[in-house]
């Protein structure tokens, strides 16, 4: 075949807006990544407990790393002509306000695993209807959700409170506020959020897919005095219009899913009874339990898989970790333990257990399934005999075992235990986090060699509304190849003591944060 008569290949492009860092990845049909460029952006903590990031930097750092994969994609004769679309996958629950008038932000973006709204929850906890709501929206109060940062943007920045009683107030998580940048702001007022993220603001229905006036009325909100994001499919040609700069000027957006959804969707969770862990700066479990919503009796909560159209559409049970990939970087940056975080398992390999020393790491108390506010990180076990390494291995553990806590209410839940687990983020790069796991768990931990599956589940989003793939058989043949299976190597009785040993220690670990 001629060049000229060739098929044209062609190629996704995936934001991955994260926590600290944002990606952008070219892949191609076969779920290959071709080209990618990373930066990491401040992280601000004014005061204990308290996270932001700058709303400006998240945007211009997804530009920036378009500029830079495509440069590197054109260096390999490829033309960015070629890519067909691009999809977003994004932090979740961190939660952006600007002024729907100028466009500019009002305040810095809070992030999801921020604390100062414990208060406020508090009190929300004390009204009527309070336990209502989970019925509703699939989450349960907590520090978690957008709402209480919102709330609490409302009652503490004059700049906000200004906008919402003028009716100016425009309020979305993440990708909402990189849509409406990208596509130029005001001048397109793009406005659009996908289920799976709209479903952590607390204000959508999650049978109805649509924002629940009951819901917004219950928090003491107007929702005339805010700009809230149109609810669109997770897949879609049109909704999520194209990026107005970088060297993909005009190229369409066509996908958007939260991070822990795109990563189901990545390791190809499409069907009931799939389910994946992610390992990063948090630690997010979801498994696929169907066409219609499973809500939990025992601390998990229900949220939206992904919205692909008609016949598929999702949902999930999601356990949430607050710190994973995180409690090692407090080891690396607050206490000096080694030089980064890539030889923390190495550390944690110098010895043969973590030396009875258990490390509940609940900096910003304890999510799923525990729901503890004021939990606080913890150490417990320390003798004149700890090493470091202890201490390693300790802190890698603490996410096995609240992993294994999750697994466990998934199992009440559903009424059906999981057989394989699937894996991905920086974590799991660790051989020893990975057979603990497996160890802990009971059943194969399946760890794929391509390991950007949350950009890859963003990629299949635009791809499906693009035609770059028609159906999910298509994908299962996507990221096979080099593979790992970790499988128990200790008795149900061993993992058993050491988890009670685990419980013990959480229950000691509440109460410091009064």
């Amino acid at each position: 075949m001629s060049p000229a008569t060739a098929p044209t290949i062609h190629f996704i492009g995936a934001i991955d807006q994260g926590t600290t860092s944002t990606r952008f990845i070219i892949f191609n049909q076969k779920g290959e990544i071709v080209a990618q460029h990373q930066i990491e952006f401040e992280q601000i903590y004014p005061q204990p407990g308290w996270h932001e990031h700058n709303p400006d930097e998240l945007v211009s750092s997804v530009e920036e790393c378009i500029d830079g994969a495509v440069a590197q994609f054109e260096k390999q004769g490829h033309s960015k002509a070629q890519i067909k679309a691009v999809g977003i996958t994004n932090q979740r629950e961190t939660t952006v306000v600007w002024d729907k008038n100028t466009g500019n932000a009002l305040y810095n973006a809070i992030v999801w695993t921020d604390t100062r709204t414990q208060d406020l929850v508090r009190r929300l906890k004390q009204r009527l209807g309070a336990s209502e709501l989970t019925s509703r929206c699939g989450l349960p109060l907590s520090t978690y959700p957008s709402v209480s940062k919102l709330l609490w943007m409302l009652e503490n920045v004059k700049a906000v409170k200004e906008a919402y009683d003028n009716g100016t107030l425009a309020f979305g998580t993440v990708d909402t506020w990189l849509t409406f940048k990208l596509n130029g702001g005001t001048t397109k007022n793009v406005y659009v959020s996908d289920p799976s993220n709209a479903s952590r603001t607390m204000f959508m229905n999650l049978e109805k897919l649509e924002y629940d006036n009951e819901l917004i009325d219950w928090f003491r909100l107007d929702r005339n005095k805010i700009k809230l994001a149109k609810i669109v499919r997770s897949s879609d040609k049109t909704a999520y219009g194209s990026l107005a700069n970088t060297c993909l000027q005009g190229t369409k957006i066509m996908g958007c899913l939260g991070d822990q959804s795109a990563a189901l969707v990545g390791q190809k969770g499409f069907t009931p009874g799939r389910a994946k862990n992610t390992y990063g700066t948090g630690c997010f479990l979801l498994y696929n339990v169907g066409d219609k919503p499973v809500y939990s009796t025992h601390g998990l909560m229900s949220t939206v898989a992904f919205d692909f159209g008609p016949g598929k559409c999702m949902y999930a049970l999601e356990g949430s970790i607050a710190v994973g990939g995180s409690s090692v970087k407090f080891l690396v940056n607050n206490f000096g333990f080694i030089e980064n975080s890539t030889k923390l398992s190495a550390l944690a390999e110098t010895v043969e257990d973590n030396g009875g020393v258990t490390f509940v790491t609940a900096f910003s108390g304890l999510f799923a399934p525990y729901w503890i506010d004021d939990a606080r990180g913890t150490i417990f076990g320390i003798t004149a005999y700890t090493q470091r390494g202890h201490i390693a291995r300790a802190t890698l553990e603490a996410t096995c075992f609240q992993t294994k806590a999750i697994l466990d209410s998934m199992g009440k839940d559903s009424g059906k235990d999981l057989e394989e687990l699937a894996v991905d983020g920086g974590m799991c790069n660790s051989d020893l986090v990975m057979q603990t796991q497996s160890d802990l768990i009971g059943i194969p931990v399946n760890r794929p060699a391509m390991r950007e599956t949350t950009a890859l589940g963003a990629a299949i989003a635009a791809g499906f509304a693009a035609g770059v793939w028609s159906s999910f058989e298509e994908l299962q043949e996507v990221n096979l190849e080099g593979s790992t299976f970790f499988k128990p190597q200790i008795t149900v009785e061993a993992a058993s003591k050491r988890f009670e040993r685990w419980e013990k220690a959480v229950q000691m670990s509440k109460g410091w944060a009064n």
